[in-house]
């Protein structure tokens, strides 16, 4: 763990010297941002749903910690993801999230950055 955070040209940090906000009841984001791609992570109480939608941005998620169910293209099409499990979100892919029974959390690497996620 490097403990604090340095800037040369590349940022050296780690998860816990990153401000954590609460951006809806149950959902706390963490972000590192860019020129042109952010990571954020992301921690949400179990059940929490995050209801589908559709982006311009790239999007790919990497399960962490607890179980995910995911609507991917359409409701019907659907996959539980557990830690360790990679998804791709191309731009403008359908997609949304369950958290099932545990505490879950994800990290979601964007390109370009999220211009939304910043205000």
């Amino acid at each position: 763990m490097i403990g604090a955070t340095q800037q040369f040209k590349a940022l050296v940090t780690d998860w816990g010297s990153i401000p954590s906000e609460r951006i809806a009841e149950g959902i706390d984001r963490q972000m590192v941002v860019g020129e042109n791609i952010m990571i954020c992570r992301l921690r949400f109480d179990p059940f929490i749903v995050t209801e589908a939608h559709r982006h311009p941005h790239e999007q790919v998620t990497l399960v962490m910690q607890g179980k995910v169910k995911f609507v991917i293209e359409d409701d019907e099409k659907a996959v539980v993801a557990s830690p360790g499990d990679v998804l791709h979100f191309p731009s403008n892919n359908w997609h949304g999230a369950t958290m099932l029974d545990e505490e879950v959390v994800l990290i979601d690497i964007f390109s370009p950055i999220r211009e939304d996620f910043l205000k």
